[in-house]
């Protein structure tokens, strides 16, 4: 005889309990619950989805049973599951919870209230799309005879061979009375299927061949086609200055991969980006491709997602959650603009896509390409110990020469747009060409003053100042949204005597409007670009030249590719170097680089104009004169100095509440017990606070942090590990614990 089917199973539930649970299997459910598999299962009070992650050994009989299991397709693979498991592990983060985050939003099912065992209100779950396609089946017999518009439906119908009806109605308008008809007649046949959103709408593309090579995209190609000719892990960092053609590489080397039966992962930083990449895959390649990011929709996500499990999507492009596609047989993983901030999740699962990749890849067996013009200070130091192959791409495609930058002092300068930018700004219209200028703060001004007694308007639930949105006649925080009518009075003295103070986009396209009355000005931050397709089609009225001039944040300083934008101005280019970060001089020249690149990429050379207080800083001073060498040397001696990463290993903990008390208590208790454990454990490890976060109170909840500094990798994980199976709770005080934090505020 045959064994037994095992009838428990190991469990995993997105919940925040660093451990598993243990369930029976009831006789008629052994045939389907698989590992892989999610399953419905009491859980308290409450009834869950959960994750099973394989068969065990147990005969509790206490165990509950499972409920249900809800796929016919296990969701994973053994290869993703140990991916998982590696990141639960190393972010010290219930499995899940990763699993849950890896998995598309809405599929989860849950119980609304009501006990385990019985009936209580369902919610989640993904509906799977239908379409109706209609196919011809006879010819028109006589006295059988539809209306004129049935027997024109008909006619395409039979030319196509199969037709959606979405298509049907596209063409045709409201057609269902005619496509009934044709069906009564016996003149069509109708097949309900399920159908997949299609993420790209009906946007029509030109094919696209590969370019010729320079010799050093060339070398670049060749080190990345011979290590995925090797079917060895390999890591590379091609670091090419802006212009350099580092997509082109990208695309003869994924080609190179799926000549070979390998599929390809790309990452990209920011939804923007990816309109515009997937352009260029659609028109060189004619496999699958599939895009997953947060602008699309549940649905748009889900189908994509069941396109890639199905193996119908061959390259898959997307932002930071890309990462966990379940993409199988990756050859090699892109990860452009390795340098951005954005590729680390900043609430939940803080993960970083751009770290992951490299564990994915080395898992898979891939060939990983970290691209950037302006690489971290660590992916350069990881280049010199080794760990990366650096590939070079110092020169712009077509010899192009990179653009000249004037870097303008404003000190004494009231104006936002300073003489010499208006002047370029005008030169450049008159020529026909293309400007972008960039201010990375949005609103008209940065605040309001009371012009009496001096005093800010502050936002009450922020320790920020109120930004002042003349469009929108309010003054908003950008953190809770909280606003109030502009300009308003002063909650200090009632004055109505509201002064603006700083810039921001909108009034930068206020002044520029007036400056420059005939030109075609588009704005680009995170209030013009809140709608669906949004970033897309501002990018389109610069690609197709209908505008003149490009305002915005840093979501049009990178990766942007206009061969009619001649002349970039930055206003306020020393800004970021003010945040309290050991990292603001690196984002300040990675910005400034990456937004200076945007300049002279066509055919014309390009020019820029930076404006700034502090000019002489090294930052701006190395990002002026392209010279990112010089940059590097100087910023590690400062790392170095300071004990930072690359030359230490950090985890942040985070304190917030409504009570400012509670919270400085727990911090400080925290601390000494940090310092306890420190010390029994005999770790070298240093405990930075517990000090105020530099945005102290954010959105009503007070906020205080303490930062662990270690050169071992190994003692700082003892040390988190320790602290967190403390098991002492606070119910008022909310704690994150951060591994590797990027953002430091």
């Amino acid at each position: 005889m045959s064994p037994s089917p095992p009838t428990v199973v190991e469990v995993a539930v997105a919940v925040h309990l660093d451990k598993t649970f243990h369930y029976r299997v009831p006789t008629h459910l052994v045939d389907r619950a698989r590992p892989g598999h999610r399953v419905f299962i009491p859980f308290g009070h409450r009834r869950l989805t959960g994750y099973i992650l394989g068969y065990i050994e147990a005969s509790d009989s206490k165990l509950k049973d499972i409920i249900d299991v809800l796929d016919s397709d296990p969701l994973w693979t053994d290869n993703e599951l140990e991916f998982f498991r590696w990141i639960a592990s190393y972010y010290l983060y219930p499995l899940g919870e990763v699993l849950k985050t890896a998995l598309p939003a809405g599929i989860n099912l849950q119980s609304n209230k009501g006990n385990a065992g019985t009936d209580s209100t369902i919610s989640g779950g993904r509906s799977i799309k239908r379409e109706r396609f209609y196919r011809p089946v006879a010819a028109v017999e006589a006295g059988r005879q539809p209306g004129s518009k049935a027997i024109e439906i008909l006619e395409v119908i039979r030319e196509a061979g199969d037709v959606p009806a979405g298509d049907l109605r596209r063409r045709f308008g409201q057609c269902s009375p005619q496509l009934k008809r044709l069906e009564e007649l016996g003149l069509v046949q109708m097949e309900e299927r399920e159908v997949y959103r299609n993420p790209f709408g009906e946007e029509p593309f030109e094919r696209d061949t590969p370019r010729v090579l320079n010799s050093q995209q060339e070398g670049a190609l060749q080190h990345v086609s011979a290590a995925l000719d090797s079917g060895i892990f390999t890591p590379f960092l091609l670091h090419g200055v802006t212009g350099s053609g580092k997509t082109e590489v990208y695309l003869q080397a994924i080609a190179h991969a799926l000549e070979q039966g390998a599929n390809a992962l790309v990452l990209v930083p920011e939804i923007s980006l990816t309109p515009q990449l997937v352009r260029r895959f659609r028109a060189r390649f004619e496999s699958g491709i599939a895009v997953l990011h947060s602008a699309l929709s549940d649905g748009e996500r889900y189908d994509e997602w069941r396109r890639i499990r199905r193996g119908l999507a061959r390259i898959v492009i997307g932002a930071r959650s890309a990462l966990f596609a379940p993409l199988e047989r990756i050859g090699i993983i892109v990860v452009d603009e390795e340098h951005e901030a954005s590729f680390k999740q900043a609430e939940g699962l803080r993960y970083n896509a751009r770290d992951l990749a490299l564990v994915r890849g080395r898992l898979e067996k891939a060939v990983v390409v970290l691209g950037s013009a302006t690489p971290l200070i660590t992916s350069l130091h990881a280049v010199e110990r080794g760990k990366l192959t650096l590939l070079p791409l110092t020169e712009r495609v077509e010899n192009r020469p990179m653009p000249t930058v004037t870097v303008v002092q404003m000190k004494g300068i009231k104006e936002t747009i300073s003489p010499q930018l208006a002047r370029a700004l005008e030169e450049t219209l008159a020529a026909g060409e293309q400007s972008l200028v960039f201010l990375n703060r949005r609103g008209f001004a940065t605040f309001l003053v009371c012009g009496d007694c001096g005093e800010p308007l502050t936002c009450p639930n922020c320790s920020v100042t109120l930004t002042f949105h003349r469009q929108r006649r309010q003054s908003v925080c950008h953190y809770c949204d909280y606003a109030v009518p502009a300009p308003g009075v002063c909650p200090a003295c009632g004055s109505m005597e509201m002064k603006e103070l700083g810039a921001g986009t909108e009034r930068v396209e206020s002044d520029l409007r007036e400056l420059l009355p005939t030109a075609g000005i588009v704005r680009m931050d995170s209030d013009t670009t809140s709608g669906k397709d949004s970033h897309e089609r501002l990018l389109k009225r610069m690609a197709d030249r209908s505008d003149d001039i490009l305002i915005g944040t840093q979501m049009i300083a990178k990766g942007h590719d206009f061969p009619g934008v001649t002349l970039v101005g930055v206003i306020n280019g020393e800004a970021s170097l003010n945040m309290p970060d050991f990292r603001s001089a690196e984002r300040t020249y990675q910005l400034l680089s990456q937004v200076i690149g945007r300049a002279g990429r066509g055919e014309l050379p390009g020019r820029v104009i930076i404006q700034a207080l502090n000019t002489s800083h090294y930052a701006i001073q190395c990002a002026a004169g392209h010279d990112g060498q010089g940059f590097y040397r100087q910023e590690l001696e400062f790392r170095r100095e300071a004990g930072y990463p690359p030359f230490s290993f950090l985890a942040a903990l985070s304190f917030s509440g409504t009570s400012e008390k509670a919270v400085e208590d727990r911090a400080e208790s925290s601390s000494r017990l940090l310092a306890k454990l420190k010390k029994g454990l005999s770790l070298r490890i240093e405990i930075l606070g517990p000090a105020p976060a530099p945005l102290y109170r954010l959105r009503g909840r007070f906020r205080r942090q303490i930062l662990l500094k270690s050169p071992t990798r190994g003692d700082l994980r003892r040390l988190v590990s320790a602290w967190q199976s403390r098991g002492d709770t606070s119910a008022t005080v909310r704690e994150i614990m951060d591994i590797d934090p990027v953002d430091m505020m």
